[in-house]
Order: C-alpha cells, then structure tokens, then sequence
C-alpha cells in the first residue's frame, strides 16, 4: 500500500511538471528577427549582424527612434558591424574588426556611431563609455520614395573599391560611404605572380589591367602571353578589345573573329558579343 501510495504521488509531481517541460520547449517567433547579411566588397569582407523591428502602425522617426538620442540602430542586442581588412566610412580610417553600429537620428542629419565595445545590449546604458568609441561622424539623412515597414540594412551600389551600406525605415534613408582597398593588394599579387607566371594568371592580369584602364599596352603582351598556353575565346575577346581600345581596330576585328569561332558551339553568348563587337568596330572604321 505504501508502495502504491509512493508512485501517486511521483505521478501527481510529473503531472505537475510536465505542462512546464512543454512550455520550456515552444519557440515563438520574435517581434525583431535576428539577421545577418555577408558581402564582399572588392577584396573585402563585410558583415552586418542586427534584429529588425517592423512598423506594426507605429510612427517611427521622432517617435519610436527620438531624435537626438542615441539609437542601437536595430533591436535587442548592439548591431554588428564587420570587417576582414581596413576600409574607410565616409573617408574615415576603420582597421578590420568588429564594432558595434551605433546613430544618433536627427531630422535631417544623422550621427553615425562605430563603438569598440561589441558586448552591450542595446546602447550600453550606464555602462556605455564615449572613450570607447573608434569615431563619430555626420551624415546626411534622404527621403525614401516608399515605406520601409521593417528596418533593414543593405549594402548596395557595389563597385570595385567601393560601396553604401544603407540604413532604412519608415520613409528615412540614411546613406554611409564604404571604401575598400583593391589596387595596391592586386598590384602587390600581379608583381608576385610574375615570378612564375601561367597562362591563367597572364589572363587576369591582361584583364585586371583592361578593366581598370591602367596600360593597354602591357595587357596586350600579358593576353598575347595568356594565348601561347592554349586557345579560349574569353582571351581573344579580351584580345579584340585591346586592340580597338588601341584604335587598332583591324587586328580588333580579326581577333573577335578567332573568339567566334572559339565559342560557336561552346557559348552561344561570347558568339553574340563578338558579332555586336565587330559590327560596331566597322562602324568605328568608317
């Protein structure tokens, strides 16, 4: 009986627990999701970890976010802002690492905020430190042509050394400058590649040169190098370009033929290109 007695009452107690357990296990989903964005600037890493909070009817700037106070620029925990190597914001020097993204909003002009404190949630509170701080900077805020019901980060308006990393909500957006370094790191690669060069790598530096308009003459030796290794029609087509970009517009011509017949049955585009290329070098000539 007393035994009886022992496991009613183990049984009662689990009972008890057992709407807890189930409770412990629900995953609800969050007002702010978390996300993270990775792009590759030039060379460059960058990411972007923050919570996104929706409108939901609320008014935002001037209200939600008040002017003139510092902002977490996100939700939840402080917005992380990543990089592999140094960049420049807005002309700034910022040496590669993590810093958490802080603004201050303002009608008009915004203060952006890179904090090397990465462990605050939210904005710190008493414990945030302005001597921790890497920079401080001023920018100017535009008006969005739609709303922006949920906060968001892009980073867009990507070049070769460059890009804008976009603050957006409501009808704010808020543009901040990135600068990356390209050309002193693949000048540094080209320079040691040269000791032993292949054809794949005379390819890139052909091409890396035509891109970047540094020396058409140099690349014209480099791509001639890349063909004495074999026959691709994305080297002739670099080739034909040189050449018009030479105003040598008959080996042009010439070498966006070779690149035809290259491609025929490989690439139906390079085909395309090379046909609209020679088309308008003959109009060139004339």
């Amino acid at each position: 009986m007393q035994t009886m007695k022992f496991n009613l009452f183990w049984l009662c107690i689990a009972g008890l627990l057992l709407p807890l357990s189930l409770q412990a296990q629900l995953e609800m989903p969050a007002a702010s999701p978390f996300c993270k964005i990775e792009q590759k600037v030039g060379l460059t890493d960058v990411s972007i970890a923050y919570s996104r909070p929706s409108m939901n009817g609320r008014k935002i700037m001037g209200a939600l976010v008040p002017y003139g106070e510092m902002w977490r620029t996100g939700a939840n925990a402080s917005t992380k802002l990543s990089f592999s190597d140094d960049v420049k914001l807005n002309g700034h020097e910022v040496p590669a690492g993590t810093y958490a993204l802080y603004t201050i909003p303002g009608e008009s002009e915004w203060t952006i905020i890179l904090h090397k404190n990465t462990n605050h949630w939210g904005t710190g509170g008493a414990n945030y430190k302005q001597e921790e701080d890497l920079l401080r900077f001023q920018v100017i805020a535009e008006t969005l042509p739609v709303t922006m019901e949920t906060f968001t980060i892009e980073i867009g308006d990507l070049k070769t050394e460059s890009a804008k990393i976009w603050l957006l909500w409501e009808r704010t957006g808020v543009p901040i400058d990135l600068q990356v370094e390209v050309d002193k790191r693949v000048m540094a690669q080209i320079d040691r590649i040269l000791n032993g060069p292949t054809a794949g790598t005379y390819y890139q530096m052909a091409n890396y040169y035509y891109t970047q308009q540094k020396d058409d003459k140099q690349a014209l030796e480099w791509v001639n190098k890349a063909i004495e290794g074999g026959d691709r029609y994305w080297v002739w087509t670099l080739k034909a370009r040189l050449h018009a970009r030479l105003g040598d517009y008959e080996n042009a011509i010439a070498a966006s033929q070779k690149a035809m017949q290259l491609a025929e049955g490989n690439n139906p585009d390079y085909v395309r290109i090379n046909k609209e290329l020679i088309a308008q070098w003959k109009e060139e000539q004339d």
